[in-house]
C-alpha cells in the first residue's frame, strides 16, 4: 500500500466516521467512569469487570487474565475465521489491538472537573482511560461487522494490566497466550503535544528503553569534625549522583542517548555526623536497542568505580525494565493508510523519539506491529501539557478518532 493509493473500505458505513451518537456518547461515559476509578497495576478489577461487562453485553467472549486483572477477548474467531496454529490458516491471521488498563499513583488536580477521580492519590493522567476506551470502541464496531459477515480477518482485543509496573504486565498478557495466533499487533499512546484529530507516526524507534535503579552505599560513619576516620558516605553519594551519568556517556556511543537520571536519595539524620547508610534511586533510559543491552554492565561498573575510590561498600539492585518500542515499516504504514482513509494525510505529522518507556515494546519483541501518537489537545490550545501529572484531561474527541484509526486498521490489514 502506498501513502497515495485509494482505499475503498468494506462496511465503511458502519465505521466511526458514521458512529450512532448514543454509541459516542456512550464511549465518553465509559472512559469517564474509568477517570473516576482509577486503579494502579495489577488491582484494576473493577476496570476488568466493567469492560467484560460491555464485550458480553456486544455478544463476545472476553477471558480474563490468569492474575485476576486484564482480558483478552477475540472477534472473528469461532464464529468466524479459526486460526490454526501460531500464524493461523492463509489470510485469516489475527490481527491484535492493546490498551494499556491502569493509573498512577499521584493526585487528580484539577479542581473543577466533573469526572475527577474519587480515589485519593490515584489518577488516570497517561491516557490510558482513554487507549481502553478506543480499543473498546474499535471491538464494539468490529463485533458488528463480523456479525454482519463484513469483516475479513479475526481480531484480538488486549486490554493490558500493570504497564506503568516495571516491567511491565504485557509479559503475564503474552504468557497466557495474547499472541497466539498474532500476525501484527497495534496500539496508541495519549500525547498532549498534538491536537485531537490528530495522529503521530515515527517509523523506528518511537520510545526509549526504561529501567530502575537502587543503590544502597555503606560505610563507618562518624564525626563531620573528622571525615579522614570514616567513609564520607554524603560526600559518596554526591560523586555517584554527578560521576555516574557522566562516565556512563562517555562509555557508550554518544548517540544512543544512554542517560542515567536521579529521582531519590536519602542519607544521614543531623548536621554533624556522618552517616552509615545512604539510599539513592533513579532511571537509566536508553534510545538505542544494543546500547541498552549493554547498560547494566556500563552502569553497574561505573558506580563500583566512584564507591570504591570513596571506600563505600556498594549494593546495586538494576532492574530491567522495557526496551525501546521499535515501530515496524508495515505496520506503521498500515496506520499511515487507516488514518489516511479516515481522516485525510493531512491530519498525520511526524513524531519525535520519546525517552519513556512503554511495556508494549515487549509484543514488538515477538511480532511485528506499531504505536501511533493520539492527539489529545483541544485544538487552539497552546498551553504546554505533558503526562502524569495531576492536571492531566484530553479533548474526547480523540476517542471517535482512535476507535476510527484501529477499525480501518483492521479492515485494511486484511488487504495486505
Amino acid at each position: 500500500m502506498s501513502p497515495e493509493s485509494e482505499v475503498d473500505l468494506p462496511g465503511e458505513a458502519l465505521l466511526p466516521g458514521a458512529l450512532p451518537e448514543a454509541l459516542r456518547a456512550e464511549l465518553v461515559a465509559f472512559r469517564r467512569d474509568l477517570h473516576m476509578h482509577p486503579e494502579l497495576g495489577n488491582q484494576e478489577f473493577r476496570t476488568t469487570a466493567a469492560i467484560k461487562e460491555r464485550l458480553e453485553k456486544a455478544g463476545l467472549a472476553p477471558r480474563v487474565l490468569p492474575a485476576g486483572t486484564g482480558l483478552i477477548c477475540d472477534i472473528g474467531i469461532g464464529g468466524g475465521a479459526q486460526p490454526d496454529g501460531p500464524g493461523g490458516p492463509a489470510g485469516s491471521a489475527i490481527l491484535a489491538l492493546r490498551a494499556d488498563i491502569d493509573a498512577l499513583p499521584i493526585p487528580d488536580t484539577k479542581s473543577e472537573c466533573p469526572y475527577r477521580s474519587t480515589v485519593p492519590d490515584r489518577a488516570h493522567a497517561c491516557g490510558h482511560d482513554v487507549h481502553t476506551t478506543v480499543v473498546l470502541g474499535a471491538g464494539l464496531v468490529l463485533a458488528e461487522l463480523h456479525r454482519q459477515g463484513l469483516l475479513p480477518r479475526p481480531v484480538r482485543l488486549i486490554f493490558q494490566p500493570a504497564e506503568e509496573v516495571l516491567p511491565g504486565g504485557a509479559a503475564e498478557a503474552i504468557e497466557a497466550g495474547a499472541l497466539d495466533g498474532v500476525h501484527r499487533i497495534l496500539a496508541v499512546h495519549c500525547d498532549p503535544r498534538v491536537d485531537a484529530g490528530r495522529i503521530g507516526l515515527r517509523e523506528g524507534p518511537i520510545t526509549s528503553a526504561c529501567d530502575r535503579l537502587e543503590i544502597a552505599l555503606d560505610g563507618p560513619g562518624g564525626h563531620t569534625a573528622r571525615p579522614h576516620l570514616t567513609t564520607d558516605l554524603v560526600t559518596a553519594v554526591a560523586r555517584v549522583v554527578t560521576d555516574v551519568p557522566a562516565l556512563v556517556a562517555r562509555r557508550v556511543d554518544s548517540r544512543s542517548g544512554l542517560a542515567v537520571t536521579w529521582g531519590r536519595i536519602e542519607s544521614g539524620h543531623a548536621p554533624n555526623v556522618i552517616p552509615q547508610h545512604a539510599e539513592l534511586a533513579g532511571t537509566v533510559r536508553c534510545l538505542d536497542l544494543d546500547a541498552w543491552r549493554q547498560a547494566p554492565d556500563v552502569v553497574v561498573a561505573a558506580i563500583d568505580e566512584i564507591a570504591n575510590l570513596h571506600r563505600a561498600k556498594s549494593e546495586i539492585t538494576y532492574v530491567r525494565g522495557v526496551p525501546p518500542v521499535v515501530n515496524h515499516p508495515v505496520a506503521t504504514e498500515l496506520l499511515r493508510q487507516a488514518m489516511t482513509a479516515r481522516r485525510g494525510a493531512d491530519a498525520i505529522e511526524g513524531t519525535e523519539q520519546s525517552l519513556g518507556g512503554e511495556d508494549f515494546s515487549w509484543y514488538l519483541e515477538r511480532v511485528p506491529g506499531a504505536m501511533a501518537r493520539l492527539g489529545v489537545r483541544p485544538p487552539g490550545e497552546r498551553t504546554i501539557r505533558d503526562l502524569h501529572q495531576g492536571d492531566f484531561d484530553v479533548d474526547e474527541h480523540a476517542i471517535t478518532v482512535g476507535v476510527e484509526l484501529f477499525t480501518a486498521a483492521a479492515l485494511l490489514d486484511a488487504l495486505g
